[in-house]
């Protein structure tokens, strides 16, 4: 090999293994979700750090149901990231307990906090193969949990490892002789689709903790609205990440993906075509009638409030006032009472004096 190379020719193609099958989707779990989110208020809440778990459950035909998982004692130097610390012994004892409560579950993967992939993570993926079963063919996943709660849309994006294959097929030198060049094995992330799924004690448990955390004094005009620009919000952001990812493939930042341009051009060949005047027309149409509806049925929901509060307002006026006439009629009685005594006294005054 010589020092400098002028010019070089690079081919990069994905390794698939018969032997090793894809990751099809991710399901997450709410407890495992709520695990996380505990985890990083004890260990992470008000730093820059991370928490670091391991994910528990089942995988069938490339299908990860992550169904439960535990914290593991985790530390990375934030100069240097190539530095991190572990705790195999903690992972180990965890792992044989939770064996012995239910065998069904096995290490299917590990999250983090993120909000985004770090250097170590790859480090920590090779490092929770060793605890995975012999015999298991599907590898573990990464699953991110964004705990942040300004987020709208799933806060769960999971990866799964992928090779990618580097090979110089032919480098010219400075003298015109030409050598092959080295062949290199990389990993890297790859996006697997990731689902939030609950089974049917855990949707009960889910509904009574919501219980605590919706507002019912909010109408729900507010909670539709708001509904929609969290949906809005959502969308502009995948279009802005939609822009940025072309414009990278554009200017030779990165590499283009096939998959990835069919997926954006049959997303643009779904939209409508909005130039025809009749479809705008009865968008506007159907838009309004919807919004006339919900302002007329807000309108009148305002208007039986107002109702009852002015019915349960002379209610509670009626009870005063017949409280006021019984006090007043009792009054009354009291003081006619006490004349009739005195003049009952009076008549025995004057029937005693004429004997005397």
């Amino acid at each position: 090999m010589a020092a400098s190379s002028t010019e070089k020719a690079t081919t990069t193609e994905i390794s698939t293994s018969t032997s090793t099958p894809d990751v099809i989707d991710v399901t997450v779990h709410p407890l495992v979700l709520l695990s996380a989110a505990d985890h990083y208020h004890r260990v992470a809440r008000g730093t820059r750090k991370r928490a670091v778990g391991v994910l528990l459950g089942t995988v069938s035909r490339g299908q990860v149901d992550a169904t439960n998982s535990f914290a593991v004692p985790f530390e990375e130097d934030s100069k240097n990231p190539a530095v991190f610390y572990l705790d195999h012994n903690y992972l180990e004892n965890m792992l044989g307990m939770f064996r012995k409560v239910n065998a069904k579950e096995r290490v299917v993967g590990f999250y983090s906090t993120g909000p985004q992939i770090r250097p170590n993570d790859l480090r920590i993926h090779a490092l929770l193969k060793r605890f995975v079963p012999p015999g298991t063919t599907t590898p573990p996943v990464f699953v991110i949990i964004d705990v942040r709660p300004d987020r709208q849309s799933i806060p769960t994006t999971a990866y799964r490892v992928v090779e990618e294959v580097d090979s110089g097929s032919t480098s010219t030198t400075g003298g015109g002789k030409s050598s092959a060049g080295n062949t290199e094995v990389r990993k890297s992330f790859a996006h697997v689709p990731s689902l939030i799924g609950a089974m049917e004690a855990e949707e009960v448990g889910v509904e009574h903790l919501l219980r605590d955390i919706n507002d019912p004094t909010v109408s729900t005009v507010a909670n539709l609205i708001k509904a929609k620009m969290s949906g809005l919000s959502a969308l502009t952001e995948k279009l802005v990440e939609m822009k940025d990812y072309l414009e990278a493939v554009t200017m030779g930042k990165m590499k283009p993906n096939q998959e990835i341009i069919a997926n954006m051009q049959a997303i643009l060949n779904l939209l409508p075509n909005l130039n025809v005047e009749e479809l705008v027309r009865s968008m506007l149409v159907k838009t309004n009638d919807m919004h006339m509806v919900i302002y007329l049925s807000a309108l009148i929901r305002s208007v039986i409030a107002l109702h009852d509060l002015v019915n349960n307002k002379i209610k509670y006026m009626d009870h005063d006032d017949g409280m006021v006439v019984q006090k007043e009629k009792a009054a009354e009685k009291e003081k006619g009472g006490e004349e009739k005594k005195e003049e009952n006294e009076k008549k025995e005054n004057d029937k005693v004096s004429p004997k005397k």
